[in-house]
């Protein structure tokens, strides 16, 4: 097995936001390739249950559950080491932490605003941090961060979202870059319009995705030792453009 390769092969999997449909399929994923034990960490016990039952049918040997919730950030240390200590280590951490919230620009509902960016920047921020310092002191892992492809140049149309986001990725890429010398690979993950729970009820975006699709793309960066992998692949090219538009041009455009 080439040392590419092993960046998948890690047999323990930590799932932060464990009800995630894309972190699921993601962990279903790995398991075809080999077998997984799995924690799944999240708000919802029923909710973890259900998912936890879902792993087990698709063959992960073991599945556990801890009840995590996001703003609650004084207690991260406390349940990341539960899960830790639980499966005997961790060799793939997914943070799928995250809301949407209201769609627009300057938000008419400030507490919910604010609360995005709780949990979608402060929250998930802690959450990795604490992970990331977990997996430099066993001097191994790698961690899968679900970032969106929203967060590379917000738009008017989320700006709350999007600003959440772009927060995360970056401290994913700055982490990343910290932790390379130390054995802990970090690979951000920018989706596009993915069909999901959190989508439901919105208009599709062109090439929008399956979690399924998500997933095959993730674990083949994980092979291939990539830092940021866009999903669908194809998104990058037009994410780029966007970003070296002019303001009053992309003011026009992106909504």
């Amino acid at each position: 097995m080439s040392v590419a390769r092993a960046r998948s092969a890690g047999r323990r999997v930590i799932v932060l936001g464990g009800t995630s449909e894309i972190a699921i399929e993601i962990v279903r994923e790995l398991q075809r390739r080999a077998p997984r034990e799995v924690a799944l960490l999240g708000r919802s016990p029923s909710t973890l249950a259900r998912a936890a039952e879902s792993l087990k049918g698709a063959g992960c040997r073991r599945v556990i559950t801890l009840e995590l919730d996001a703003l609650q950030t004084d207690r991260h240390a406390e349940i990341i080491g539960e899960a830790f200590d639980r499966l005997g280590g961790g060799d793939i951490v997914i943070l799928a932490v995250g809301i949407l919230g209201e769609r627009g620009g300057l938000p008419v509902d400030v507490a919910g605003a604010v609360e995005v960016l709780q949990v979608n920047l402060v929250g998930a921020g802690s959450l990795l941090i604490h992970v990331a310092g977990r997996l430099r002191d066993q001097g191994a892992g790698a961690i899968v961060v679900l970032s969106s492809v929203a967060g590379e140049r917000p738009r008017r149309d989320n700006v709350v979202y999007g600003a959440s986001k772009a927060g995360l990725d970056a401290l994913a890429q700055g982490l990343g870059d910290a932790l390379h010398n130390d054995g802990v690979e970090v690979l951000v993950v920018r989706p596009g319009f993915i069909h999901t729970r959190m989508t439901r009820g919105l208009r599709p975006a062109p090439l929008s995705r399956t979690p399924q699709a998500v997933a095959g793309v993730v674990v083949d960066g994980l092979d291939r030792g990539a830092h940021t992998v866009w999903a669908p692949a194809s998104l990058r090219w037009p994410m780029l453009v966007l970003k070296m538009l002019p303001r009053p041009l992309f003011r026009r455009i992106a909504r």
